[in-house]
This record gives structure tokens, sequence and C-alpha cells, in this order.
């Protein structure tokens, strides 16, 4: 047996996958364990419906699913009937072609379909009921026990492990690290622990004090008699799967009767540790008793959509258990604070392979590099997004949500408010109107601020890029640039680096040259050692041992804890803090009268601790809105102080208060990027256009070797587009009929007076001057690659 001792808690799909995909790396030492029989142990896998639809907003996601069907179709555990999802109402009809853009964005075959092709696609339809259809044709369904079998199989070929009917006892560990597995059938030692226990998974993060943000939720999932019109079918499927979204349905043939899901009903939550246990369940732990009143509606939907079900009855059913999360995203990686300890969990089986290559790709090599894993990470989350009260309410609301239209500024409704800086009350009495980011109510414009839209020539964007804005936005992104105004920052994450070896830590962590003198910000890039972008960073140098860095989320905090020395403290300040940028031509104006600090000789790229007023802060001379002005820091206890000292002192320079709409317009007219959006794990700082934050003459630092390799072959960038029309990100780009690309950011340019869109395109095509088309709804819309920075490419604005 070659690689570390390995155990995988769980036997289903995803843990199946694992085993198979580590045991094919050359990683054999490795042992399964499930309470229940295999292939069929009692979970999700074993009562999941199978039905596989790839498309997903999010490139990960699909990736994931198109790779689970391929290896599904390789096991010969996949019907490859396709997929369709039908819209009843125009609002549907929309989505589907949104869906259709992702499918080109992310290189999935799919085509819109007219009502009478759909029916001919799905002959139980009646095409008069439905406005269209989007047909996926590598959609299929996935026989999810048989490729547990075939999957565990070839692992055990290679010398896996696979002990049934062993129960999850403990985890022991020692001196924070995972020693062993303890089971009723004994003790296995394990230098690496793998949850992969679906349902039962916050129980066995718990055995670790790990929590777990995920809730299992019973789904229901009925069949029918025979259906007349399948009457004498002698496979198992031969018309695609299908959607009725509308209706929160979806159907799946088994020979001459048909299955139906409904995510219609009541939110139905489960603790895990309530579920039964694979002895004293009736069916299996992952089956509860059906409850026909909850399924009523979707009964009569379906007799209206499918006529030919009005002749059948319902004969069977059940409420199945699955795991929702916060998010609608998988939980994957290792425990923050028990090394060896690691997790997949909240996978269905749409992603199931894809999941297991991507956690054993970590494992082995240290990083994913199939696919883009950073918002699956489970270390994403806020410590407030961990309570058992916001993991149930937003468990149930994503249940309630899993085929709804989502808008990509859409917040969360409940649990709300939550976090809201020292400047709240204020911004409330300036009538803003607030969205949500990592639970911080942020505005995204002031109605106070309507009467600025007088005299001004706004362009309004079509309807769904106008849902969650109004006109204001453009309003306060001129005046920011005319004027001055104040932002509130206060929801980005901010961390202090302290101690005796503050000064090497950063200098191995990020790409830019730290070791400068104090008061000196750098920008700069955290890399994995592959040299994918994990994040991009300002630290500010506040003391010879002593730095603030602005951050981009907790996935920054858990790179840092991962690698700090034991001479290094690293601090999550944010709660504690609060953050207004003050940024304009008339910025300066505002705030020097305020301090006894001289401002002119601050220079860009320089920060300072002083006072404004009575409020002591720290001042970084920093713009993302490419305006001069500063980020200006201080304590929670002090920060409506700071607001009121700001905005009395500003009345005289016509100060507004600017929101979120308006930052965005005017970072993309400088070319700012924004990590998680324009740039992730996947690309590096060659193709992002960042390449001046990485400075490969200062020493060693994480991914520089393999930067010296990739910065010689760039294939792709990120480049600036003038679009003829606002978009609203994840659309792709054509040349021509060929899809080239897909949109990451967009908005409207106030300066400019032009649509601006930000999309990763081949090098060859990213030129100025190439003219390009977006797929916007059932619409092309013109684009052109610019040059940038769009606007004040001197950069004077910023350095005056």
């Amino acid at each position: 047996m070659t690689g570390p001792s390995v155990v995988i808690i769980g036997a289903g799909v995803v843990g199946a996958a694992l085993a198979d995909e580590l045991s094919a790396r050359g990683w054999t030492d490795v042992t399964v364990v499930d309470q229940g029989d295999v292939p069929a142990t009692g979970g999700s896998s074993s009562h999941a419906p199978g039905l596989v639809f790839q498309i997903n907003g999010s490139k990960t996601m699909t990736e994931m699913a198109r790779y689970t069907v391929e290896k599904f179709v390789e096991l010969d555990s996949f019907l490859q009937v396709g997929g369709l999802e039908v819209a009843t109402t125009p609002e549907r009809l929309a989505e589907l072609r949104r869906r259709q853009g992702w499918a080109a964005s992310w290189g999935v075959e799919a085509h819109l379909l007219s009502p009478e092709e759909s029916a001919a696609k799905h002959s139980l339809l009646d095409a008069g009921k439905v406005l269209g259809g989007l047909y996926i044709p590598t959609d299929g369904l996935a026989k999810a026990v048989k490729a547990v079998d075939a999957q565990l199989s070839r692992a055990r070929e290679r010398g896996v492990r696979v002990l049934p009917r062993h129960e999850v006892l403990d985890v022991r560990t020692e001196g924070g690290r995972v020693t062993a597995v303890v089971t009723d059938q004994g003790e296995i030692p394990a230098e690496i622990v793998v949850c992969c226990a679906g349902i039962w998974g916050p129980r066995v993060a718990r055995m670790v004090g790990m929590r777990l943000p995920l809730t299992p939720l019973a789904h229901q999932l009925a069949w029918t008699g025979q259906v007349p019109d399948l009457a004498g079918q002698t496979v198992e499927a031969s018309r695609p799967i299908l959607r009725h979204q509308d209706a929160d349905l979806y159907y799946r043939e088994r020979f001459d009767t048909l299955g139906i899901g409904y995510y219609g009903h009541r939110p139905m939550p489960v603790d895990a540790d309530d579920i039964l246990s694979v002895d004293t369940a009736e069916v299996m732990p992952s089956v509860l008793t059906f409850t026909p009143d909850d399924f009523a509606d979707a009964w009569s939907e379906t007799q209206e959509l499918l006529p030919s079900t009005r002749s059948a009855k319902i004969e069977e059913g059940i409420n199945g258990l699955f795991s929702f999360t916060t998010d609608h995203l998988p939980l994957m990686g290792e425990s923050p604070e028990v090394k060896g300890f690691w997790v997949a969990e909240a996978v269905w089986v749409t992603h199931s392979a894809g999941v297991g290559r991507a956690m054993a790709e970590w494992l082995v090599d240290g990083h994913c590099t199939s696919f883009d894993l950073h918002e699956c990470d489970v270390n994403r989350f806020e410590p407030h997004q961990l309570a058992p009260d916001y993991v149930k309410d937003r468990g149930c609301q994503n249940y309630v949500e899993v085929y709804d239209v989502i808008h990509p500024l859409q917040p969360m409704e409940h649990p709300r408010p939550l976090r809201t800086s020292p400047f709240h009350p204020r911004q409330q009495e300036l009538g803003a109107f607030f969205l949500e980011a990592s639970g911080w109510e942020r505005p995204q414009w002031y109605g106070a601020n309507d009467p600025l839209r007088q005299g001004r020539e706004i362009p309004v964007p079509g309807d769904w890029a106008a849902r969650y804005w109004s006109p204001i936005v453009g309003a306060e992104a001129q005046v920011t640039r005319q004027s001055v105004a104040m932002y509130d920052m206060s929801a980005l994450k901010r961390l202090e680096v302290s101690g005796p070896g503050a000064v090497a830590f950063l200098q191995r962590l990020t790409t830019g040259d730290v070791d400068k003198s104090v008061g000196s910000v750098t920008y700069c890039l955290l890399l994995d050692t592959d040299g994918g972008i994990r994040s991009d960073v300002t630290v500010a140098r506040l003391g010879p041992q002593h730095f603030q860095v602005g951050a981009n989320g907790n996935l920054d905090l858990d790179w840092f804890e991962r690698h700090r020395p034991a001479d290094v403290f690293v601090r999550d300040v944010t709660p504690g803090t609060c953050c207004i940028g003050v940024w304009g031509p008339r910025a300066r104006d505002l705030v020097q009268p305020l301090t006894t600090t001289d401002l002119t000789a601050l220079r860009y790229f320089r920060g300072t601790r002083t006072y404004i007023g009575n409020v002591p802060v720290t001042m970084l001379r920093l713009s993302y809105v490419g305006e001069l002005g500063w980020e200006i820091y201080t304590t929670a206890d002090l920060g409506l102080k700071l607001w009121d000292t700001l905005w009395e002192a500003g009345r005289d320079h016509g100060v507004i208060a600017a929101g979120r709409g308006a930052f965005t317009s005017l970072r993309l007219e400088k070319g700012y990027r924004s990590f998680g959006t324009d740039m992730t794990f996947e690309h590096d700082p060659y193709e992002a256009g960042l390449g001046f934050a990485v400075k490969l003459d200062k020493g060693d630092f994480i991914g520089r070797d393999a930067l010296l390799a990739r910065k010689e072959s760039v294939t792709r960038r990120l480049a600036c587009l003038l679009t003829g029309e606002v978009v609203m990100g994840r659309e792709p780009v054509y040349d021509g009929e060929r899809a080239v690309g897909y949109v990451t950011s967009a908005a409207y340019g106030y300066t400019i007076g032009k649509a601006i869109a930000y999309a990763w395109l081949p090098a060859s095509l990213a030129t100025p001057g190439q003219s390009l088309h977006i797929g916007y709804f059932d619409r092309r819309v013109e684009a052109v690659v610019a040059e940038e920075p769009l606007f004040d490419p001197a950069m004077t604005r910023l350095r005056g």
C-alpha cells in the first residue's frame, strides 16, 4: 500500500467516488466504512431519483456535473436520455434563455425549443401548456447505487478496503490531528479522515468539534402506477428527464410508470441526530413516511402538464432526506482546527464524481487542478453563518428557492439584519436601499440623493439589469467624480498580522514586496502552489512588526492561519472596526481641516495613524473608484462619530453618501478587478492583467515556481469590453457563432457614457478593437475589446 492511511466515512456516491479517485492516483492505504450495507447503504444515494441536469450558474458546479456524467457513462451507470426544462410563464422562458447562456459559457451543448419541439422530445407533454423548453442532450439518469458498486469495485481491485456495517462512534485526535476512527467493530488508525457521511455529516463533524452548516431536509418523490402512454415500454427510460420549475416539479420514467419529485411543499428539516439507524428504520434511514397532503398540488399540476397521467394514480411515495447548505453549494476541505479531518459534504449525485476527483487532487497534490473550488471550500463561512438557527433557516429557504428565478443581486430576506456598521442609523436616515454582503447591510444607493438626478441623463438598463437598480446609482457615480462622496467600506475583511515573524510570513505568502518602510501600502496577490490566484489583498505596514491586511473573506483568514508560524499572530479585526472611503476631487478639501496631518504629504499607497477631529483613525491613501481620497478606519465605538464629523464638514463641499452600485460602476471604469468575480483560483496573475503585482525578484513565495512556467504560456486573458447594453455577468461571449468566453463583471460607466463588461477571452481575441458579441437572453449584444483603464489612464486624479 502507498500513501498515508486514509479512512473515508460513508460509502455512498461521494465516498465511493473518492475511494476510486484516490486509488487511481496511487493512494491505496484507504479504508471505506459505512454503517449500512454496500452498495445500498441507506443514505441519500440509495433513494436518489438520479436526475442529472448539468447546467448551473456556477461554472464549477457545471464542470463537476459534466465530469460526473462522463464518468458514469464510462461505468455503464448512466442513461443518457437528455434533459428538458420547460417554461409555462414568460419569466421562466427568459430564465431558460439565461440558462442556455450559461451552457454556452461553460461549454455544454444546449438548445432552446418551441412548444411543439418540446412535445416532440417528450410526448407526454401538452404543448399548449408550455411556452418553450431548454434541451441538453447529455443530461440523463444516474444509476447511483450501480455507480457506487462500480467505483468501489475498482477501488477494491487496487487494494482499498471496504467495511460495511461499521458504525462510526468517534474520531480520535491527538495534538490537533486525527489519529483514528472508532467504529462499533473496532478502531482504525488514520492519518487522514474524510467525512462523506451526507445527511449524517453534522454528527460526524461534531466528533472533532467542527460545525458543519448542513441541514437534512425531506423531499417528496412519488411514483405513479401505469401511465397509459407509457404502457408496454420495455426500457427504463426513453424520454428526457423533465423539469417543470414553475411548479417546483421534475419527472423521470421508470418503464411504464412515472417518478415525480416535488420542491413546492413546506420545508421539512430533520436534525441529523434524529435520523434513525440502519436497523431501526422501516425502509432505510434516509426515507421517511410519505405525506400525501403535501403532494396534492404537485399531482394536480402534473395532470395539467402531462394529460396521460389523469388516468393514472399515485401508487407509492417517500419523503427522502437530502442535504442542503446555506448557499446551495457543497462543503469541501479540511477542518480549520483539526489537521487531517476533511469533509466532502452536501453533494448530490449530479456532482458526486466531480467532487470525488476534486477531493482526490486536493489531498494528493495539495490543490485541485481540475476545478476552481473557492466557492465550495468549507472554510468560506463567517462565524454567524455557522449558528444553528442560521443554518436551519437558510437551508429551509434554499429548499423553497431551489427552482426559483434568482437575480444575481438578490439578497437573502431572512434572517436580516445581522451585521450593521456603526453608520447604519445615518444610512437609514438617508433612505439607503440595502443589499446584503457576508451578513452586512450594505447600501446599494441612497434615496436622499434622488434630487441629484435632475439635469442628468442616466440611461435606464433593460428589465433584468434594472432590478435592484435605481437611476440614483448613476447620479452618485457622477457626483463622486465631480466633488466628493462617502462610501461605507466596513464589509471588507480586515486582518491584523503582527509578531516577530510577520515580515517574513507576509513575504512568503504574498506576491508583493511588503518589507518597506512603516506607512507603506502594497497591493499583492495570494497564490496557491500552482500559481493560481487565491485572493488579492492590500498590506499596510503600520509598525515594524504590525500590518493591516485588506482581504476578501474568511478563506483568506483560513489561508493565513494554516501557514502562520508560531511567532506570527493573525487576528480578524473586522467586527470591531469600520471604514469610510472618502473619495472625489474635493476629498482633500473636506478632510484636511479635520486633521493636523499634512495630507498633501501622504502619497498614493501610503498610510498613517492620525486623528479626524476627536476620532483616532488609520488613513490609507487608496481608492477603488479611481479618485483622490482615503480609506479611513476607526474602532466600531467611534464609527458614528467619524461619520458625523466627516458629514458635517462635507456639507460645504457637496458631500454625499454613495452606495455599492456607484462603486461598481466606478471600479470598472478604472479596470479594478474583484476577486471571486473577475478572477478565481483557476486564473494566474498574467492572465488576469495583474502581473504588475508580482515581484519575482523579491525572493521565494508560494506559487513563484509555478508562475515562472505559466508566465510564458498565457492562452487566455481578462479583457475589457465596451458593450451596446448593460449585461449582468456569466453571459457567453461569441466570435461569430462560436462561444469563446464569458462575462465576469458588468455595469454602466456613467463617466464615460458607455456600458462596460469584463470577460475571459482567448488571448488571440483579447486585443483592442476586436469585435465580438455577448449572448444576452434572446439577443446578441455588440461588444468591442477596449484599452484599459477606460478612465484616467495617466492616474492624475488618484495621484493629485
